[in-house]
């Protein structure tokens, strides 16, 4: 097995690509090592001392750590993907909840937004997170008030010293342009 590591705009996420689907269905991001027990390969993987986040997207493994060098980390990360998908463990346990679920829950706006939201949902899903996906992360919809989208970074975004120019530069005048009633985006 061959797992090809990529460079993330964040200095503290590298992105992993086993060659195999890691998620089939939404993500799953996990910031601590409770968090992870709902994951066979994120409770091993932070088992790594340094390793701090675990982001699994639909190819990729993006995984972040405290102080340490890559270049110690990288040799345990690697071999800790590795065994795990020659073990044919499932990546999710069985009673987990997808984070793409629990998002969901979380969204506010009012109902006669609706049809702004739905605009903003399809330029999300559409023009940033396939491009921030080959980043290692993840934007998605949280809310949206007053001419306000509030969105959650994940995976290499969360923590990113890049992300806010993504956000005010990128994705900000991204939906001015296609929504003229949002005036401002802001991370969550």
């Amino acid at each position: 097995m061959f797992i090809q590591t990529e460079a993330t705009p964040n200095p503290a996420t590298l992105k992993f690509l086993p060659g195999k689907v890691v998620m089939e269905n939404g993500t799953a991001e996990f910031r601590s090592a409770e968090d992870a027990e709902a994951s066979p390969l994120a409770a091993r993987l932070f088992e790594i001392p340094g390793v701090t986040g675990v982001y699994f997207g639909y190819d990729f493994i993006s995984v972040s750590k405290e102080n340490q060098e890559w270049q110690h980390l990288k040799p345990a990360i690697l071999g800790s993907i590795m065994e795990h998908f020659m073990s044919g463990k499932p990546v999710m346990g069985s009673t987990s909840v997808l984070s793409e679920v629990q998002d969901a829950g979380g969204e506010f706006f009012d109902e006669g937004d609706e049809a702004i939201v739905l605009t903003i949902k399809e330029l999300l899903d559409t023009r940033v997170r396939p491009a921030v996906a080959q980043d290692g992360g993840d934007i998605t919809f949280r809310g949206f008030r007053h001419g306000k989208v509030y969105l959650n970074m994940k995976g290499s975004c969360s923590g990113c010293p890049s992300s806010t120019a993504t956000l005010k530069h990128g994705v900000q005048n991204l939906l001015r342009h296609f929504v003229p009633e949002v005036q401002e985006v802001e991370a969550v």
